[in-house]
């Protein structure tokens, strides 16, 4: 699947650039560029646009160059979701 870059996003792209999304580098720089500049309307997008088990295969690649706060956020939410519900 592609799909093209937001400006707002990916401002280090040519305007007009597609993004490819069947790429794991490109998919992983998708992800990584939502959760460091974007909106919450950009991450609902993510999550819309990817499924759920592509973004948890992208975060595992990209972890670790994203700030802490924003890997702790996503890693609490992440065990949130997948806890047994009582």
């Amino acid at each position: 699947m592609k799909i093209l870059a937001n400006k707002r996003l990916f401002g280090f792209l040519r305007e007009g650039t597609l993004i490819d999304l069947s790429k794991q580098d490109h998919l992983n720089m998708f992800v990584q560029q939502t959760l460091l500049k974007g909106r919450t309307s950009d991450i609902k997008n993510l999550f819309k646009t990817i499924s759920y088990e592509d973004f948890i295969y992208s975060l595992s690649y990209i972890k670790n160059s994203l700030p802490v706060e924003i890997n702790r956020f996503w890693e609490e939410w992440l065990a949130d979701i997948n806890a047994p519900a009582d």
